[in-house]
């Protein structure tokens, strides 16, 4: 079962997206087996992270800017700073996370949640869940 996701971003945003894939978990019926998150895109990522202090995602987003600043020296000059910084941030992040099905649940942890990041933006944007059985 693979099912699509649209998504209307802006710039350096944060999107919660794990109740959309529970619930392509509990739509396929699967008691035991794997989901897979798959975000097509180079300039934004998939994260797994807390819900439950809201502060800390201004926590990972201050890191991630430290680490990966928006700059005019990239090499990479196709597109602006902005989007070669979206580039690195999106490669050091990921773009995919794989989950366990179990019981015909998805299996996080009671502190996890899963986040699309805009690195880019705004934008129109997608993300895939794919369901398969053991």
């Amino acid at each position: 079962m693979l099912v699509n996701f649209k998504l209307t971003t802006k710039y350096n945003d944060v999107y919660d997206i794990t109740d959309k894939v529970k619930e392509t978990v509990t739509a396929s019926g699967i008691q035991e087996g794997l989901c897979l998150v798959y975000n097509p895109h180079s300039t934004a990522g998939l994260a797994v992270y807390s819900p439950w202090d809201p502060e800390g995602f201004k926590d990972l987003d201050e890191e991630i800017r430290r680490l990966i600043p928006t700059k005019v020296d990239f090499k990479h000059q196709h597109d602006t700073p902005q989007d070669a910084a979206g580039h690195v941030k999106s490669a050091l992040l990921g773009n995919s996370g794989s989950f366990i099905i179990h019981q015909g649940k998805l299996l996080v942890g009671s502190s996890q949640s899963i986040y699309f990041l805009e690195f880019d933006g705004p934008r129109n944007r997608e993300f895939y869940v794919k369901i398969q059985t053991d």
